[in-house]
């Protein structure tokens, strides 16, 4: 598989304090992208779209049979930004019987009975498989902060909700990935940067065609007005909890082609880079098979 060293460009650096100003959310992420024109660099994206997607369902096919890695991707956005079309259009050519979705919505009361990691424990995808969270643990450190309000619902013990309270949670969920990558979970989690200014052209989209009536919620303009406190929400997580095990990468959302394109190339290089092989068959296998090939020319 070719090497794509523009990736890095969407990778956030571990242990550094990043802002949100500093990602593009529009297509042009360097000179070479805006040397090239949106047109020709939509018409590379294509192809390097489709390549990676075959590439993909080759390395997953490959992922089940080692059987020995999990990979979970997490998706975490703005309203808008394009999540369940990424999940559609990036996983559209694998087997879905080695894919598994979840969404994680408002927790219910069992939910809140437990720590804010466990909804998303149960989900784990199991190895040989793909995982895919549409939203996540991550709520806990971006909903919840920028609504600190909702922590009342949580049950917790008595205590300072203050800068050393959203610390403690960055460092159980950096603990929690490394656990998980050291017993063969792959993570790749992705910030899709839509702006402001596009998240309203969907949104009004969204309110002019009634066959996209229902993916309107008025929850989603509320928010809308937290815009300011969500980015800064998100600029201490991804600062925090992008490590060398568990990378963040902030994605352009403002062009779903880009976006598409990016997440895809991501995944395929990732798994395809992976040490993956098909199980060895042994002697005594071998013999199975012979014999088995024998009885069936006879028939």
């Amino acid at each position: 598989m070719p090497e794509r060293p523009y990736l890095k460009l969407f990778r956030v650096p571990a242990g550094k304090k990043i802002s949100l100003k500093d990602y593009n959310p529009g297509w042009r992420q360097s000179k070479e992208f805006e040397q090239l024109g949106k047109d020709e660099l939509k018409s590379r994206a294509k192809a390097i779209l489709e390549q990676d997607l075959a590439e993909l369902a080759k390395a997953q096919e490959l992922l089940y049979a080692d059987d020995r890695h999990a990979v979970l991707i997490i998706l975490q956005a703005m309203d808008a930004a394009g999540k369940d079309g990424t999940i559609k259009h990036v996983m559209s050519g694998i087997n879905p019987q080695g894919c598994q979705v979840y969404s994680f919505k408002k927790p219910s009361s069992e939910e809140l009975d437990h720590n804010f990691l466990w909804r998303c424990m149960k989900r784990l995808p199991e190895r040989g498989r793909i995982g895919i969270f549409n939203r996540s643990y991550y709520e806990d450190v971006l909903v919840v902060k920028v609504h600190p309000e909702l922590l009342e619902q949580s049950k917790l013990p008595a205590g300072k909700r203050d800068k050393t309270f959203w610390e403690n949670r960055y460092e159980d969920i950096n603990t929690f990935e490394r656990h998980l990558v050291r017993n063969g979970t792959v993570i790749l989690k992705f910030f899709l940067n839509v702006s402001k200014e596009e998240q309203k052209r969907r949104f009004l989209e969204r309110l002019e065609r009634p066959e996209k009536h229902w993916k309107f919620s008025a929850a989603d303009l509320h928010e809308r007005g937290f815009w300011n406190d969500y980015m800064r929400a998100y600029e201490d997580a991804l600062s925090a909890t992008s490590t060398d095990w568990a990378p963040w990468y902030i994605v352009p959302a403002d062009h779903k082609w880009v976006t598409r394109t990016v997440v895809a190339a991501i995944v395929s290089t990732t798994i395809c880079g992976l040490d993956l092989r098909y199980p060895q068959v042994s002697e005594a296998q071998r013999k199975e098979l012979a014999e088995a090939r024998k009885r069936l020319e006879k028939e």
